[in-house]
Order: C-alpha cells, then sequence, then structure tokens
C-alpha cells in the first residue's frame, strides 16, 4: 500500500469540494481497502464519508428510497424491504459473508470492482487496470467470466448480486458532486467495456453517489433472486436470475427480468419480458420466453456452459415464483 493523505468531512458539500484527482471515496472499505493493498488501486487521497448523512431506509408513494452508506444487512432486514422488494433482500443475503455484510454499503456494492483474477494481479496485462495492456481472461482462464456485453478488450463480469434486482426494477441513482445533484437510471449507470474497460460507469470526476429510489410498482412485492454459484456461501455467481412478476389470474401481465454473473454489467432482458408479457404463467410459457435469452453471447473456451445455464436459471426462477406465489 503507498502513502496517501486522509480526510473525514462531515458534510456532503465539504466532501466533494474536496475531491481533488486521485481521490477515492471510503465507505465500507471492502473493496477499496483490499484493492490498495494490492496495488490495483492506488489513490493520493482518501476522504472517508461515514460522518455524512447519507443513511436511511424509507417507503413512501414515490418507493423505497435508501441511503449509500446504509450497511448491506440492515438493508437486507428491514421490514420494508423484506415484504415489498423481497428480490432485493434476498440478493443481500446471498451476497459476500455475513462479516462481509454487516461492513459493505450499498454505494460501495454497486461500485464494486470485478473480481476477474487478472485485473487483481498487477503482473499480469489487464486493460480495466491499465489501459492498453490487453486482456488476460481472453484467452485465459475464463469460467467466471462474461458471455454478454463483452468486446475483444474486456471480458470481465459485472459482480454485484444487488444491482441485478435493482436494475430489473427500474432503480435510480442519486449523485453529488462540486457542480450539484443529478439521478441516473441504474441500468443506463453502468457501461459497457467496448474499447475502454476502465471507464466502468457514467460518474463524473469526483462525484458521489449519495443514494438510490426503488420505484413503487405491482409486481416488485412477486419476486424472487436465485444464484447459481460453485458453493452455497461466500461466492460470487455463475449465473443469477432477478424476476417480478404482475399476475391477473394465471396470466402475466407485466415482468421484469434481469440476469446477473453472464455480463460485463447487470443485464436487463426487455425480449424475455415481451415474450412473458400476456401469457400464462406455465412452464411452456417460462420455457419459450427464455429461449432467446443469452442472444448474442461470446462464450470463450472455459465459460461456454453459461448461455444454456442461464436459461435453466431464467425458468427455474420463473417456476419457484409461481409455485411459492
Amino acid at each position: 500500500m503507498r502513502p496517501y493523505t486522509y480526510a473525514q468531512p462531515r458534510t456532503v458539500r465539504e466532501a466533494v469540494r474536496d475531491a481533488k484527482p486521485g481521490t477515492a471515496f471510503l465507505a465500507g472499505g471492502t473493496t477499496l481497502v483490499d484493492l490498495m493493498k494490492l496495488e490495483v488501486m492506488s489513490p493520493g487521497r482518501v476522504v472517508d464519508i461515514n460522518r455524512l448523512p447519507l443513511d436511511g431506509i424509507t417507503l413512501d408513494h414515490e418507493g423505497l428510497h435508501i441511503g449509500a452508506l446504509e450497511r448491506m444487512s440492515d438493508v437486507a432486514a428491514a421490514p420494508a424491504v423484506r415484504r415489498h422488494y423481497p428480490m432485493v433482500a434476498q440478493a443481500l443475503e446471498l451476497s459476500a459473508s455475513a462479516q462481509l455484510r454487516n461492513m459493505a454499503s450499498i454505494g460501495g456494492n454497486l461500485l464494486q470492482r470485478t473480481r476477474c483474477s487478472y485485473f487483481r494481479d498487477v503482473t499480469t496485462p489487464c486493460n480495466k487496470r491499465e489501459p492498453g495492456t490487453g486482456c488476460s481472461a481472453l484467452e485465459g482462464i475464463n469460467r467466471g467470466h462474461a458471455v454478454l456485453g463483452t468486446s475483444d478488450a474486456c471480458i470481465a463480469t459485472h459482480p454485484s448480486d444487488l444491482a441485478v434486482p435493482l436494475v430489473a426494477l427500474s432503480t435510480t441513482v442519486h449523485l453529488a458532486s462540486a457542480r450539484g445533484t443529478r439521478t441516473v437510471p441504474l441500468e443506463t449507470f453502468y457501461t459497457l467495456p467496448g474499447d475502454t474497460p476502465d471507464v466502468e460507469n457514467v460518474l463524473r470526476p469526483n462525484e458521489l453517489v449519495t443514494g438510490i429510489t426503488v420505484p413503487r410498482s405491482p409486481w416488485a412485492a412477486h419476486s424472487l433472486y436465485l444464484k447459481i454459484r460453485d458453493r452455497q456461501s461466500y461466492e460470487f455467481a455463475l449465473t443469477s436470475a432477478a424476476v417480478a412478476l404482475q399476475l391477473r389470474g394465471r396470466t402475466i401481465v407485466n415482468a421484469r427480468i434481469a440476469a446477473g454473473g453472464v455480463g460485463t454489467r447487470p443485464w436487463r432482458l426487455t425480449a424475455v419480458e415481451r415474450a412473458l408479457t400476456g401469457r400464462p404463467a406455465t412452464s411452456a410459457t417460462f420455457e419459450a420466453a427464455v429461449a432467446g435469452a443469452a442472444d448474442g453471447a461470446r462464450p470463450r473456451e472455459h465459460n461456454r456452459f453459461k448461455p444454456a445455464l442461464l436459461r435453466r436459471t431464467l425458468v427455474r426462477a420463473l417456476t419457484e415464483l409461481q409455485e411459492n406465489r
């Protein structure tokens, strides 16, 4: 770890005002500190934001509002989340370990860096860490890597479980900088790697995530998050599915579907949503609707199983949701 200066502001205005080039914001530290130890990230200045008034979990007519500094475990346990947005609580509970969930913040979870081993190994080429050096994963060990949204420059998988249901539910992210505040849909907040995989989102220099809003909807309460992984704890997804349905009798009148573990960002499956809408909630409908879920996939040598696994994951999630109705 290299030397850095440290600040602990008490207001958002002070935090963004003091954020100079090379600044990193510190919340739970469960990603930043690890990457600083590995020298993957070497900020010259660390701004500790834990004193800022960015907490709170509230539900009103607009939806669910969560402060960026709320801890993952607290959000997962909140009655409003468990009752009205169950797949958000489930995604949080299936993330990391209990110890990490007690420390990690909601804002930090959404901004966590990829778990690609080449990104974390400073002795190997990685366009995300050092633009222009190459992507070691293309011909390396790529079993856990993305098959959707990839480019010749990067195939790193987006790591967040939480972001998957939030994208499915049309969540917005609240941002603040010295220039003011703005709100961005989470689905467009994350960028595809293209030729610039080091640019992972639309955050402007020294801009701070202050919170999120998950809209109210008639389908959010009837939702489920399913995570498929090599082991049942402390493991990242090979595939995951966030599914929410609004039913009238046995007919699907609205669907919201997103996938994780397969994309370079949380992957909204709007074609699957359209294929489900207006159809009966049956196994035949589910199988037919997910047939094209992996269209456009570009699997590599070790992750060729992912498109088929994604389709099976989606059918299982939809079936479990319908059976638990």
